[in-house]
């Protein structure tokens, strides 16, 4: 969604608001996945045909890891991959946290390093972390159910552990007051949107911000195009459709933008109290990602003048 705003209005001022509560300390260093797929992909040198990681990656340091943990039987240790050219972020933010500087500037250090034209922004600088607990009764980190359970287990609770004392980054904050538009990408509402939403000064700057944010919506002829968003929205007993989106956005959204596969549900996305937008939302070619660009940001600021 960013490439695609930033190719549509290469000139405005992007900021992006990420949520850091699928970080994790693994192998000793603090991992913070989503800030980091972004930069990569935003810094054009991510993996797309994994998803994840740099492209071109080597595996060398994992390869010598795991071998220690077969030798020992330490099963808990290695699931995690982490490529050797992923692991200098790595080393240097948890350098960096430990000197005491904090996760926004760390970032903004790393954005300067990749040259980002989007200033990408931490939601907190605190601990915050999600939690899932399984209809079995297991207690999951993100990353434990996300990369180790491959996301494949039913899931009965998501919990933000830390929310309830987190603070928002000030410029997150502002960030969010000061927008011409506010977007939501079409991530994950429970674990990607959610968390961010969990921190209870954000949330109440969305609120105050409704009138000119707008939502894609993630769920496209009833399924998550990628991710387990439908499942767990299933799981959580939400309707996995745009009009379950619309009951999750209403109160921090005006308008809800849809898939053109789900256009019979527009109707019923406004009886939720959102004006809902048709278009085609699958990025998968420029043309399609312009197009939904100029629509997501026109359904707040109106066509422009000729």
């Amino acid at each position: 969604m960013l490439r695609c705003l930033l190719a549509g209005f290469p000139s405005e001022d992007h900021r992006a608001v990420v949520n850091v509560a699928d970080d994790e300390v693994l192998h000793g260093l603090h991992i913070s996945p989503d800030l980091d797929t972004i930069t990569y992909t935003l810094a054009g040198a991510t993996d797309d045909a994994r998803g994840w990681g740099l492209a071109n990656e080597t595996w060398r340091a994992m390869e010598s890891l795991q071998t220690y943990c077969a030798s020992s039987d330490r099963r808990d240790l290695g699931w995690f991959n982490l490529g050797d050219a992923d692991l200098g972020t790595h080393l240097y933010r948890t350098s960096r946290l430990l000197e005491g500087a904090t996760l926004e500037a760390v970032t903004e250090e790393i954005s300067s390093r990749w040259q980002l034209s989007v200033r990408l922004i931490p939601a907190t600088n605190d601990q915050l972390r999600t939690r899932l607990r399984t209809a079995e009764g297991a207690e999951l980190s993100f990353q434990e159910y996300f990369v180790r359970e491959q996301h494949g287990v039913p899931v009965a609770e998501v919990v933000i552990e830390g929310a309830t004392d987190a603070e928002a980054t000030p410029s997150a904050l502002q960030s969010i007051m000061d927008a011409d538009v506010v977007v939501i990408a079409p991530s994950n509402p429970i674990v990607s949107i959610g968390p961010v939403r969990a921190i209870q000064a954000v949330e109440v700057a969305l609120r105050a911000a409704r009138s000119k944010t707008v939502a894609i919506s993630p769920i496209i002829g009833g399924a998550a195009l990628k991710g387990p968003a439908d499942r767990l929205l299933r799981e959580l007993g939400h309707e996995v459709s745009p009009v379950g989106i619309a009951r999750i956005y209403r109160e921090i959204a005006s308008v809800l933008v849809i898939d053109t596969a789900d256009a019979d549900c527009a109707a019923a996305v406004e009886a939720e109290g959102m004006r809902c937008v048709v278009t085609g939302t699958i990025m998968s070619e420029p043309t399609v990602a312009q197009t939904l660009g100029a629509t997501v940001i026109q359904s707040i600021l109106g066509e422009p003048s000729r």
